[in-house]
């Protein structure tokens, strides 16, 4: 795909207003996450988490949503500046033309199945673009770190907990 200067221009702009508009959403600072960011890293976690979870849909429903609580308390703890930057990640994926265009999801996040959702999961992780690999990491990273927080999912990797006695 070969792109006239005036184009390059105009994607340019067009992906600049974009983000700017997502960032204007989610303003860095303390804030709770919205029901579309909510919606959004469910689907994320359930893709993600897929062969970890149960197949009884309401258990896993209960365990998603508590994933996503952690996803949101360790958000918390981060540094305003990194939260800035997770805001706008996460504006981009709730707005309808910026989710088909950077993940090509057309359904809204409730709707989407885990292997679309595993597909654009799968293509930003192997992307020639190094911000997309990051974007990658970084909701890889959160949604494994809350998962493997709880001390009800260590069973399932044989983990025995922290060693006692030396604390």
């Amino acid at each position: 795909m070969i792109l006239s200067r005036r184009q390059f221009i105009q994607t340019g702009l067009a992906g600049s207003l974009v983000l700017s508009f997502a960032g204007w959403l989610n303003a860095a600072g303390a804030r709770r996450l919205s029901a579309a960011e909510r919606e959004m890293l469910a689907a994320l976690c359930s893709a993600l988490l897929d062969g970890a979870l149960p197949k009884d849909a309401e258990q896993r429903r209960q365990l998603v949503a508590l994933t996503v609580d952690g996803i949101a308390t360790a958000v918390d703890g981060l540094s305003l500046a990194t939260q800035k930057e997770l805001g706008e990640l996460f504006g981009l994926l709730v707005l309808a033309p910026a989710r088909l265009l950077l993940a090509g999801v057309g359904k809204p996040w409730r709707e989407a199945s885990v292997a679309e959702v595993s597909e654009f999961l799968q293509d930003w992780r192997s992307s020639r673009l190094g911000l997309l690999q990051s974007a990658y990491g970084a909701l890889h990273d959160l949604t494994f770190g809350a998962w493997y927080a709880r001390a009800d999912t260590w069973e399932a990797i044989g983990y025995p907990g922290p060693p006692r006695g030396y604390f």
